[in-house]
């Protein structure tokens, strides 16, 4: 079985429940949904959902067939290798020391994340990109002390037309 990480990009109707359905169609199938973020889409009364998952490209096609079948998705797309991938983090973390805050702000500008909240112990940082990028800076912080993380879970667009 060889499991790959895929983002599947779901074009659906844009109506309480539909997000429970699709959901649920992968808790019936005891498969595990990385991360989900929907939204409006760029059709009035559609919403993107934006799927993330490791599976066997054979679960992968089962799990795209009962989604086809649902009454309000009307377009799926496997954009797993020609996307656009970005994901939203907050994160607090401690200022134990003057030397602290001006090495987290250094981290901050080489990251290009923004500051976006400032206390006498604490800032609050927002940072997007990929997941990659986010790790690290995370990783970094570590050190510190993280008080809170926040993430969006993965969005993504397919590039071209």
């Amino acid at each position: 079985m060889d499991v790959k990480y895929h983002v599947i990009s779901t074009l659906v109707e844009n109506k309480p429940g539909v997000l429970q359905k699709v959901a649920g169609l992968f808790t019936r199938r005891d498969f595990n949904i990385d991360s989900i973020t929907v939204g409006e889409s760029e059709v009035d009364g559609l919403a993107r959902m934006v799927i993330t998952v490791k599976a066997d490209d054979k679960i992968l096609e089962q799990v795209t067939k009962q989604l086809n079948k649902l009454v309000d998705v009307i377009k799926i797309k496997d954009i797993s290798k020609n996307a656009v991938k970005r994901e939203l983090c907050l994160v607090k973390v401690n200022i134990p020391n003057e030397k602290a805050r001006a090495e987290i702000m250094q981290y901050v500008n080489i990251f290009r994340a923004n500051i976006v909240d400032v206390t006498e112990e604490t800032l609050i940082i927002e940072i997007t990109g990929d997941m990659e990028k986010i790790n690290a800076f995370i990783s970094l912080l570590k050190g510190y002390g993280i008080k809170k993380i926040s993430r969006t879970g993965l969005t993504a667009m397919a590039r071209g037309v």
